[in-house]
């Protein structure tokens, strides 16, 4: 009952904001003609609900751009960087020196890079084998790599070896062990004389082999997924668009805003924590990551499919706004949210590039830098979804 009488202040909180509209939208965008008993009236809402309109968004539209356009072809070029970095883990297992050792640490971070751009894609099969939390959970737990390599822990599927696994393990293994290439080099050389192996190659390869596996399953799981994905038109809590809005904003909240800069700045905790960063024994590229992870945040707002030389877009969550004309304080929030994109990344790029450092020398620009992007989190969460008739399907303990 009281879930009901909050959605029935919520109905009539959307039918006071009415207003009058006689704008068209593009005929991709119109999907039908609603005989809705409140389009009566001849009103139509401004920001609220897709009810109140006497047209409907296309959201089949909507979802079959986001399947072939930007999340499978994503998904496909991910898997190809995972496939390159693999291979060449072999290749540093067969000829261990400094030359496969740099190929393996720059594949590493191309494969990492465009991880960012499908952390986000927590949906489908991804979210039933815990994708995200086996390919991205940092601080890695050194301890237990240890202690996995000292056993020849062979089979990682335990979720408590989530966190000893995925680009946070690689990190710790390719430039954790030692600063010193050469010393590093005989952690990969010196046989255990209690198997004959090399025990830390053994976890090298065993943890790239799992991110592919995992890779592989996820990218062949959307052969089949796409056309359920696409057909879950309707505005539920479990339809596509409902469920991958709120995975959308939760990434941005979550994974982004608190994960690569909130948490090592210490916002949750009261002091630093800068073996939170992300990619924190490489050190000078969390800055990088994080620009990255924007990139793809605002890309896919914008519905610009993945690839620099991309220049087209297509329908996504800023024309699904601009659709009911969604204003705030007389400006579009389409509009207003991109802004906020911006000015997070003009306040990221003037970040050290290696996150510890920054935390060391001037924490307060992180925190800055915090409050910038913490903002976008309000427009999407409350004002974004409001617009957009659809309602949080996740708790937080951080407030908005």
């Amino acid at each position: 009952m009281f879930r009901k009488f909050i959605l029935l202040l919520l109905l009539v909180f959307f039918v006071t904001c009415s207003k009058d509209s006689d704008n068209l939208v593009e005929d991709d965008l119109v999907e039908n003609s609603l005989t809705d008993s409140s389009s009566e009236n001849g009103n139509e809402t401004d920001s609220s609900s897709e009810a109140g309109n006497k047209t409907n968004f296309n959201r089949e539209s909507m979802l079959t751009f986001w399947a072939d356009s930007l999340i499978i072809p994503s998904q496909i070029k991910f898997e190809k960087e995972m496939q390159i970095l693999d291979e060449s883990i072999i290749e540093f297992a067969k000829t261990t020196n400094k030359e496969s050792l740099n190929s393996v640490r720059l594949n590493w971070l191309k494969a990492y890079k465009a991880w960012q751009h499908i952390e986000m894609f927590n949906i489908g099969k991804a979210e039933e084998i815990y994708y995200p939390f086996r390919m991205n959970i940092y601080p890695v737990n050194s301890a237990r790599v240890e202690n996995n390599v000292s056993k020849r822990i062979e089979n990682i599927e335990n979720p408590n070896d989530y966190s000893c696994q995925g680009f946070p393990a690689l990190d710790y293994l390719l430039f954790g062990l030692n600063s010193d290439q050469e010393e590093l080099l005989k952690k990969y050389t010196t046989v255990d004389p209690s198997n004959d192996n090399n025990n830390y190659m053994n976890y090298l390869l065993i943890v790239s082999n799992k991110m592919l596996e995992l890779t592989n399953t996820v990218v062949i799981d959307w052969q089949t997924y796409r056309n359920t994905f696409i057909a879950s038109t309707e505005n539920t809590m479990t339809s596509s668009i409902n469920k991958f809005t709120n995975d959308f904003i939760y990434y941005y909240e979550k994974g982004f805003r608190a994960n690569k800069i909130g948490i090592p700045a210490g916002v949750f905790s009261g002091g630093v924590l800068p073996d939170r960063a992300e990619a924190y024994y490489k050190k000078n590229v969390s800055k990088e990551l994080s620009l990255e992870a924007l990139k793809a945040i605002t890309n896919f707002f914008i519905g610009k499919p993945f690839g620099d030389n991309n220049s087209e877009t297509g329908i996504s969550f800023k024309h699904y706004i601009e659709f009911f004309e969604t204003k705030k304080d007389g400006i579009s929030l389409a509009e207003l949210i991109l802004k906020q994109f911006d000015l997070s990344k003009e306040s990221i790029n003037k970040l050290n590039d290696d996150f510890t450092i920054q935390l060391d020398n001037n924490k307060m620009d992180m925190l800055i830098t915090y409050d910038i992007i913490q903002k976008a989190v309000v427009l999407m969460k409350v004002d974004m979804l409001q617009a957009i008739n659809i309602n949080v399907d996740y708790q937080d303990a951080d407030g908005d």
